[in-house]
């Protein structure tokens, strides 16, 4: 696969974009931001159809689009299960997509979220063959997906959907041997076929871009932010072609680019220094909720779940006390219909996990 676009191996993620009081995309700080990101060479942008319920999209046509040439910029996409029914809505929802982003093509268009249960649906609505239909029309430059599961079931879809061009996997150190997202091990499945990785959630949600004390110690002789560490490890993978950053201001920009500009892998000693950080960490014992919203898209309740777990966070991580985070968290509204799992990329037990919430604030 030719990603002859790319010009560097930093993606500008756009799941979590500035906003402004009234939730809507800040477009004078989004445009100060592509800006620097594009003149610092970088031209890798990432969306799907319901990241900041849509307003990612629009955001792009609006500030990257409208303003700079075609050739400027690689756009990424992607289907995502839960935004259709059947197979007949799937090509209507990708010229709606096509629309909103005022673009005619994607240079790269993903199956997004690909688990057991999204993998049957795509399969019982044929959406492999409409896409490669796609791609066939100049509608989709290159084809890949975004995986959630595991390395036994990753090597299964590689297996039977030779066609995938790339794999994005999440990839951080903090997950490099966690059983519920096993990073190292689905790298090692895309690296055996043959397939680039573009990596997804390297600083886990913001929660590598905090970390206890006693890991920065670790880590404070490579130099640089939590965050930049965080991305600067992702990359030092050989078959990584792409690092995605979620970032949300002109701070996170420029430090994304001052880490990245010239980068040079981290060496074999310097790699197994996060080892060390990662057993520091894991001794928090945190929920691993990387807030990309998934669940709330699908919860009928509308019940804001990575807030409750964010909030939740802070206490075990000893920023908060429990009296202080119980008017934050509003768990009465579940009806534990389970939905929220279903599309969990961490593989979440939520409903468990609210009820051990439950029982600790009723303490």
């Amino acid at each position: 696969m030719s990603f002859e676009k790319c010009k560097k191996n930093l993606g500008f993620g756009c799941m979590r974009l500035p906003m402004t009081s009234d939730n809507q995309v800040d477009y004078n700080e989004f445009n100060l931001m592509i800006d620097e990101f594009i003149n610092a060479g970088f031209n890798y942008f990432d969306t799907a159809h319901g990241y900041l319920d849509g307003k990612s999209e629009t955001a792009l046509r609006d500030c990257l689009v409208a303003r700079y040439n075609r050739e400027d910029y690689v756009l990424a996409n992607k289907l995502s299960s839960w935004c259709f029914d059947d197979e007949d809505d799937i090509l209507p929802l990708f010229e709606k997509q096509l629309k909103l982003c005022g673009v005619d093509y994607f240079d790269i268009y993903l199956f997004h979220c690909i688990n057991h249960e999204t993998y049957e649906k795509h399969k019982k609505c044929n959406s492999f063959d409409k896409i490669k239909t796609l791609k066939e029309q100049g509608k989709i430059k290159h084809i890949a997906m975004s995986f959630h599961d595991s390395a036994d079931f990753l090597d299964k879809v590689l297996t039977e959907q030779p066609f995938m061009e790339a794999v994005q996997l999440q990839i951080n150190y903090l997950d490099y041997d966690n059983p519920a997202v096993q990073s190292k091990a689905c790298y090692d499945v895309a690296v055996k076929h043959g397939k680039p990785v573009i990596v997804m959630e390297p600083v886990k949600g913001g929660a590598l871009a905090n970390i206890p004390d006693k890991a920065k110690d670790v880590l404070s002789a490579l130099g640089g932010s939590d965050a930049s560490l965080a991305i600067r490890y992702a990359a030092s993978y050989p078959n990584v072609f792409m690092v995605l950053s979620g970032m949300g201001n002109t701070d996170m920009i420029r430090d994304n680019i001052e880490a990245m500009n010239d980068f040079v892998p981290f060496t074999n000693e310097q790699m197994s220094l996060f080892d060390e950080a990662r057993k520091v960490i894991l001794k928090t014992r945190q929920i691993g909720c990387t807030t990309c919203n998934y669940c709330v898209n699908v919860c009928p309740k509308n019940i804001a779940i990575p807030t409750i777990f964010a909030e939740y966070n802070r206490f075990l991580s000893n920023k908060a006390t429990l009296g202080e985070i119980k008017k934050n968290i509003k768990i009465t509204d579940c009806i534990k219909c389970g939905k929220c799992e279903g599309v969990c990329s961490q593989n979440l037990k939520i409903r468990e996990l609210f009820e051990n919430i439950t029982k600790k604030l009723e303490q």
